[in-house]
């Protein structure tokens, strides 16, 4: 398939701030239960939401550079009985409004105590949201990855290898994010998040690897013979049949040498996992100043990472333009 940058940021970008959400809310629940001291509630909450706010509004906005027309994209949200895009549609929107909600709350140290749960644990505006927000996160999450996992004609897409890389890669850049956040607003919570941020990191790595020694074991389903609906054996393409492109071989094929392809994969490889982690290590260590180096490195690894899974998903109709492809 042809790798849309549009897409690429849109999903990379709002995954980060699915995994930022995710962490600023973790952080809250465990010091609701005295586990964390508890952090200056405008600096990190309602700062860090407002960046989670920014990643999530930079993403959509991206996702609108993909569009024919864009003044038509309410439209999508029309097939939500059954399509995965128009639930994203709907529950990225959703996402945006409680991220901001949250850190309104915070921002202003709104905290009235609506009720006492067993334990003496308060529950305040802020926990409601929170807890609202993780389930849109983690819908969200399923959402993206159901728009491709659930394409039964593109093999290396159907899997639910699919929707798990996307949780645990967006809650990686998530979580790296936090941590060099949390370095210039809240130095005792660096340690915490950078050991989730390795942990995630880690659990990507394996399931990435297992995605990628899927795909590379994959046995198309298609031939030439079943691409043309001729059923004689020995069949060989001589041309397109027009001298230029079209569409079909500009949108379903990535048009570059193997050579890029392996290339792009063992950069993203590197640099999404084992050296985020060692900068990790180091920041864990005093060296948190490490921390956005860490995030920034992951997320050009990441943005390498969405542009080989698009690329690597190979459409059955290439067999009909492989003289092109």
């Amino acid at each position: 398939m042809h790798p849309a940058f549009s897409v690429i940021f849109l999903t990379t970008l709002i995954g980060a701030a699915q995994g930022l959400f995710l962490a600023l809310f973790t952080v809250q629940s465990y010091a609701a239960f005295k586990l964390l001291p508890q952090p200056d509630a405008h600096a990190f909450y309602g700062q860090g939401s407002l960046m989670a706010l920014l990643l999530l509004v930079a993403g959509l906005g991206a996702s609108f550079f993909h569009l024919g027309r864009p003044e038509r994209a309410w439209r999508s949200a029309a097939m939500w009985r059954t399509s995965w895009l128009s639930r994203e549609v709907i529950v990225l929107p959703a996402f945006i409004g409680v991220v901001f909600l949250y850190g309104l709350v915070h921002w202003f140290g709104w905290h009235p105590v609506l009720m006492i749960l067993p334990g003496d644990l308060p529950v305040d505006p802020s926990a409601i949201l929170g807890v609202a927000g993780t389930l849109l996160a983690f819908a969200l999450f399923v959402c993206t990855g159901m728009i491709y996992a659930c394409l039964k004609f593109l093999a290396e897409w159907h899997s639910p290898l699919t929707i798990i890389n996307y949780i645990l890669l967006g809650g990686a850049s998530g979580f790296m994010l936090a941590a060099a956040f949390a370095a210039f607003t809240a130095p005792e919570h660096v340690g915490f998040l950078a050991g989730w941020a390795a942990i995630i990191t880690l659990l990507g790595l394996i399931s990435r690897t297992a995605s990628l020694y899927r795909n590379a074991r994959l046995k198309p389903k298609s031939t030439l013979q079943t691409a043309i609906g001729i059923k004689h054996p020995k069949i060989t393409q001589k041309t397109q049949g027009f001298m230029g492109g079209s569409f079909n071989t500009r949108e379903f094929f990535h048009g570059q040498p193997v050579a890029v392809l392996r290339g792009v994969k063992w950069f993203f490889l590197i640099a999404v996992f084992p050296v985020p982690l060692l900068l990790l290590l180091s920041a864990m260590q005093g060296y948190s100043g490490l921390l956005p180096a860490a995030f920034g490195l992951q997320y050009l690894g990441l943005l390498a990472e969405r542009w080989f899974f698009f690329a690597q998903a190979n459409h059955p109709q290439n067999l009909y333009y492989q003289s092109i492809a």
